[in-house]
This record gives structure tokens, C-alpha cells and sequence, in this order.
């Protein structure tokens, strides 16, 4: 996978992610812990991503 497919992959990650945690929090009964585990998750992609946009330019 080249550097730019791995991005892209990883952006659509990132926002499924995000579609996630707003899922879980529109929910009556959401978890506290659920959606700090997947904010962190997030997190984690959008410092590969940057890692990762920092070596291809």
C-alpha cells in the first residue's frame, strides 16, 4: 500500500471512528468508558495520520 493509500485508509478509520463515539453518545443509556476508549482510538489515528503526512511531503 503506498504512503497515500495508507492515509486514506486511515482518515476513513478516523471517521468511521468519529461516527462512532457521536453514536454512542446520541444513545439514552451511552458508556462513559466506551467512548473515552474509542476518543482515544481516534487520537491514536489522527497521530498516525500526522506521522504519516509529515514523512510523504
Amino acid at each position: 500500500m503506498t504512503t497515500e493509500g495508507h492515509i486514506a485508509a486511515l482518515e476513513r478509520r478516523h471517521q468511521e471512528l468519529d461516527r462512532q463515539i457521536q453514536a454512542e453518545l446520541q444513545s439514552t443509556r451511552h458508556d462513559d468508558l466506551m467512548v473515552s476508549a474509542l476518543k482515544r482510538k481516534k487520537l491514536e489515528v489522527k497521530d498516525q495520520i500526522y506521522k504519516f503526512s509529515a514523512v510523504s511531503q
